[in-house]
């Protein structure tokens, strides 16, 4: 609570003038619009009347180029408006001492084979696509973190259905671990039956009985190949730890521990930080709403600096 008050300030101070700036932009690109569109169909009313080939040439190649520049002005607006805001918010979260090397790149994101890696989504991946890339370290724990969208083909109607959508992150413990650990939200088991088979290939099965935190236990599943230290992989700390954000933020969390890899997915259906061109961004809910699920996924590596 007291991080969200500073952000709160820190907000008023430095993210809302940077909105108010990119305010002015989005309103322009909104009048060369209208303006645009007005002369635009003033020149094609002309035009019919006049009736002449040439004429009629030029004012497509005049209107297709005054097109396309207006597409290129709001594309370029909603190009710099999340990387700009972005970098601010990343700035405020190094302010901590335990944070270290944020990097952003709108473009990047964790590849194909990565999200495979976690063995927690038993799909091919055909649709993967990927943005917004931030990497950085919290105490010794380095991450990786994007934003994506995976899409397989539905057996029940051959179209495209969502797997899933939301932050990815990738990160490495200090630790030397041999098991496979996952943990997956109790209703959503249904759509992870193929992967938990596979788990069962290689000794893995539901240690549910084993776990104690009660508020844990009626949100989440956990699978684990019986290799002995799993255990120390979800202490009761843990638990209580993802019960509390699931609680806070209602949505969907799956951990999935690979040796010594860690695969984090927090699901979020809306795109982050997307911003209008139609009507106002100046919103502190816009941003709020990114800081919060940025908050969620860095605590998560921050306890796993304490705990491994």
């Amino acid at each position: 609570m007291e991080r969200m008050n500073d952000f709160r300030i820190y907000y008023n101070q430095t993210i809302h003038p940077e909105l108010l700036r990119m305010e002015l932009k989005r309103k322009r690109v909104v009048r060369l619009s209208i303006i645009s569109t007005f002369l635009l169909l003033c020149l094609f009313t002309i035009n019919l009347y006049i009736n002449i080939l040439a004429i009629t040439l030029l004012v497509f190649i005049i209107s297709s180029f005054y097109i396309g520049w207006i597409i290129y002005q709001a594309r370029q607006f909603r190009f710099t408006f999340k990387p700009n805001v972005i970098n601010l918010i990343l700035y405020f979260l190094s302010d901590n001492l335990n944070y270290r090397n944020f990097k952003y790149d709108a473009k990047f994101f964790l590849q194909r084979s990565t999200f495979l890696d976690s063995k927690i989504f038993a799909t091919p991946a055909i649709f993967y696509r990927g943005e917004d890339y931030i990497s950085g370290s919290i105490g010794s724990v380095d991450f990786e973190l994007c934003e994506i969208l995976v899409q397989d083909i539905s057996p029940v109607n051959g179209k495209l259905q969502s797997i899933f959508k939301g932050i990815f992150l990738h990160s490495e413990l200090q630790e030397e671990f041999t098991e496979i650990l996952w943990i997956i939200p109790k209703n959503k088991k249904q759509f992870h039956l193929r992967a938990i088979e596979g788990l069962a290939i290689d000794g893995g099965q539901n240690v549910d009985h084993l776990l104690q935190d009660a508020p844990y236990l009626e949100k989440f599943t956990t699978y684990a190949t019986q290799n002995g230290n799993w255990k120390k992989l979800i202490p009761l700390e843990k638990q209580r730890m993802i019960a509390e954000f699931h609680e806070r933020s209602q949505k969907d969390i799956y951990l999935s521990f690979v040796q010594n890899k860690v695969y984090l997915f927090l699901s979020e259906p809306k795109d982050f930080l997307e911003p209008y061109l139609l009507k106002s961004n100046v919103s502190f809910e816009l941003v709020r709403d990114f800081f919060e699920d940025l908050q969620i996924v860095l605590t998560i590596v921050e306890d796993f600096d304490k705990l491994y």
